[in-house]
């Protein structure tokens, strides 16, 4: 009699949730293809079909962690200018379980990414995209004159990813100092600061 087929789509996504489970549990530093193994119930070599090595799974696990944050719920965005940069600021931040939970993961893939080149220049394309997300929003509160004209929204925007996760990393360490209610007011002097230029 014939082994039952597999539906490795399916098998892929169960994969996928358990590898999840272990980033929100250990961040990438506890990702190993034992751990995900043992999430599923498992034996690593059936894993391994589908991850020959860690730096498949490493990789597969940041495809998974930048879905979820595309994915992520946001708040209502203003059309445009500092009210909408404020809420993009905001949506970045560890501020309710689920954030909290993403940007614990996303700093712990840090270090992985500094020791292995690929994921070092897939990191740095990821704060391209970051700044230039935010540039069309400088660029329309340049023009309504909330910020000079003469601003650069190009240090602006580089200035404000720095700023956010800056403070994200001081949030995930000292969350008693760096509450909801701290964090949003952080960002709101931040963003007042912009109109002085």
């Amino acid at each position: 009699m014939a082994p039952a087929p597999v539906d490795h789509e399916a098998r892929r996504g169960d994969v996928s949730q358990a590898v999840w489970r272990v980033l929100a549990a250990k961040g990438f530093g506890g990702l190993t293809l034992r751990a995900v193994a043992a999430e599923m119930g498992v034996s690593t070599g059936l894993l391994m079909h589908y991850f020959p090595a860690k730096r498949a799974l490493v990789v597969h696990a940041l495809e998974l962690l930048e879905k979820s944050s595309a994915d992520r719920p946001r708040r209502a965005r203003p059309q445009e200018g500092l009210a909408a940069l404020r809420v993009l600021l905001l949506d970045t931040l560890p501020i309710g379980r689920d954030n909290t939970a993403r940007n614990r993961i996303w700093v712990s893939s840090w270090d992985l990414a500094l020791a292995d080149e690929g994921l070092c220049a897939d990191q740095g394309e990821r704060y391209v995209r970051m700044r230039a997300a935010l540039r069309p929003h400088l660029e329309a509160a340049r023009a309504l004159g909330e910020i000079p004209a003469t601003a650069d929204v190009d240090h602006l925007a580089a200035a404000a990813v720095a700023f956010v996760h800056g403070l994200v990393v001081q949030a995930l360490f000292d969350p008693q100092r760096f509450s909801a209610d701290t964090q949003a007011a952080v960002v709101d002097a931040f963003v007042d600061g912009l109109r002085s230029g």
